[in-house]
């Protein structure tokens, strides 16, 4: 049966100059890679190197403090610096910094108890959380804890292979290159949940990929061609889309008891479990019409996003934006220097009209309601925008704005050109500002009543 999401929009493609385009290893120098503390949802990692310590690659170099997943050295070499360094996301982030001794000197595999047939779910979420597995869709929720959560609650999984983002096809590449990762590291993750079936979603678009899995996939594993639509990439849409089910407002895949990973994920648990190795690479896609010949580069973390553009053959023109990810949820550089982190799966370099389709700049919001209708989770985003820009931060909440998966289906159909994601996501921080402070004036009148009680039962007893 087929089932369609609410909202969306059909950005074009412009998958072309890369879908075609083979995964290559990194061939240019690496002198160093800087390797972010913060890779992933959660507090950043604490280093367990220092400055002199000398380095293998999938040596543990940080551990998490509370929610999150250790990160490994990509490079063998010795600690030059354990400082803050520029960050994707911006501003700056704690980071160990690796000078490369260009050798690859491999540390020890992360020890697999038993034949992956014969794994406990317990044994496959320590591997998982080991490697150092994050959702490598961008998201960067940690892999392991996903699973611990799932146990016992979901009855689906679903592998993610939407890539409904334009121009991005590291997901395609791998897919139709790396079938059997794929699919066996589903089976080991749909194993690890105690289910018997894994569903992997793909759009139409990919139909070399959907032939590749099927011609490898056993019974006990359905490829399944999407229609294409943004963005279907997004769990909650995708879940819909294949089961019917509607994930309720704040609520978690798990409360429809389903589990959603991507395709790039599943190809790190195999690697994890068939060869104990640790999340140290990732596949990124090098596109947009301001570089000289776009490519599907696999690379160590931690290598630049300059190094990214020389694998593409440099610039071409000037470029008139440069995005981490996609051209929907990307976020803007400011500055090459930045690493490449375990969520990059993109770097985007646009000329001035692949993303300003007009000059007229921003008009004022006429309320025709195009991105009420494009929102695929029935936000009312033209409201959140008015509210944030009359700083009316209070009646944000209410609106459901922490409901907003920035996908920028909003902006995208908005004939005013109105920059309704930058809103929503400062708005959200107003938000998350209020709930702190609100949350910490209750925990202080508490204080302030218990110690009252206590100072009136002191009294009592004196008397």
């Amino acid at each position: 049966m087929v089932h369609r999401f609410f909202g969306g929009v059909h950005p074009a493609g412009n998958k072309e100059a890369t879908e075609g385009v083979a995964i290559a290893p990194l061939t240019l120098p690496v002198p160093q890679v800087v390797l972010p503390m913060s890779q992933h949802v959660g507090a950043p990692c604490k280093p367990t190197v220092q400055v002199g310590d000398l380095v293998k690659v999938g040596q543990v170099i940080g551990e998490p403090a509370g929610l999150g997943a250790p990160i490994h050295a990509s490079v063998s070499g010795k600690v030059i610096a354990v400082e803050p360094r520029p960050h994707t996301s911006g501003g700056s982030v704690l980071a160990v910094v690796i000078e490369n001794d260009g050798q690859d000197t491999p540390a020890d595999p992360i020890p697999v108890p038993a034949p992956v047939e014969e794994l406990t779910p317990e044994q496959v979420i320590e591997l998982v959380r080991a490697a150092g597995i994050t959702g490598m869709g961008g998201a960067g929720f940690p892999t392991h804890v996903k699973l611990s959560s799932g146990m016992g609650k979901v009855d689906t999984i679903i592998l993610n292979g939407a890539e409904c983002e334009p121009y991005i096809t590291a997901d395609h590449r791998l897919m139709l290159e790396r079938p059997e990762k794929v699919i066996q590291g589903g089976r080991v993750l749909m194993r690890a949940l105690g289910l018997q079936k894994l569903i992997i979603g793909i759009e139409a678009n990919k139909m070399d990929a959907v032939e590749a899995l099927k011609a490898k996939a056993p019974a006990d594993v359905e490829v399944r061609a999407l229609r294409v639509r943004y963005p279907q990439g997004s769990e909650k849409q995708l879940i819909q889309n294949i089961t019917g089910r509607q994930v309720p407002p704040g609520g978690l895949p798990a409360h429809v008891g389903c589990a959603v990973f991507n395709v790039a994920t599943a190809a790190a648990v195999y690697d994890a479990c068939y060869e104990g190795k640790p999340v140290t690479h990732r596949i990124v896609t090098v596109t947009g019409k301001a570089v000289m010949s776009p490519v599907n580069v696999e690379v160590p973390l931690g290598i630049p996003l300059q190094t990214l553009v020389d694998a593409a053959g440099g610039f071409k023109g000037t470029p008139g934006r440069i995005l981490s990810g996609g051209p929907m949820m990307g976020v803007a550089q400011y500055d090459l220097a930045p690493p490449v982190i375990k969520g990059t799966n993109a770097l985007l370099v646009l000329r001035g009209r692949e993303f300003t389709p007009t000059p007229k700049g921003t008009l004022t919001c006429i309320h025709c309601g195009r991105c009420v209708s494009a929102c695929p989770m029935k936000l009312t985003p033209l409201f959140f925008n008015q509210r944030f820009t009359a700083g009316r931060y209070e009646e944000l909440e209410g609106l459901r704005i922490l409901d907003c998966i920035e996908c920028g289906s909003c902006a995208f159909s908005c004939p005013a050109h109105i920059p309704l994601v930058q809103s929503i996501r400062a708005g959200k921080m107003e938000v998350r500002r209020l709930q702190a402070k609100a949350k910490a004036e209750a925990e202080a009148a508490k204080a302030e009543a218990e110690a009252a009680k206590a100072e009136k039962k002191e009294e009592v007893s004196a008397k």
